[in-house]
């Protein structure tokens, strides 16, 4: 797991990370509420839940200080990681 969120590409790197681990997220969502559907047990322990949130807490900073919007280039990395873009268009492809 990326430890540090400095660059555009730490943050792409980051979203590939939590997408390789299955998870399908959302930018805004804190990682203590995930939930193994199975099981019903949190996904990330107490201390995995909040390296995750300090490291999404940096993308959003990353991304207002490039004027990149964060919730594209987020998507954008979960289809090119599952392969749905070729499915779905990518946004910065309209």
């Amino acid at each position: 797991m990326i430890n540090e969120i400095l660059t555009l590409d730490d943050v792409k790197q980051f979203a590939k990370e939590l997408i390789s681990e299955g998870l399908s997220f959302h930018p805004d969502d804190d990682f203590h509420d995930y939930v193994n559907l199975e099981t019903k047990e949190p996904t990330y322990s107490e201390e995995e839940a909040g390296l995750r949130n300090k490291l999404m807490d940096k993308c959003f900073e990353i991304c207002e200080q490039e004027d990149v919007d964060i919730y594209t280039l987020m998507m954008e990395e979960f289809l090119l990681e599952t392969g749905l873009n070729k499915i779905i268009p990518l946004p910065s492809n309209e």
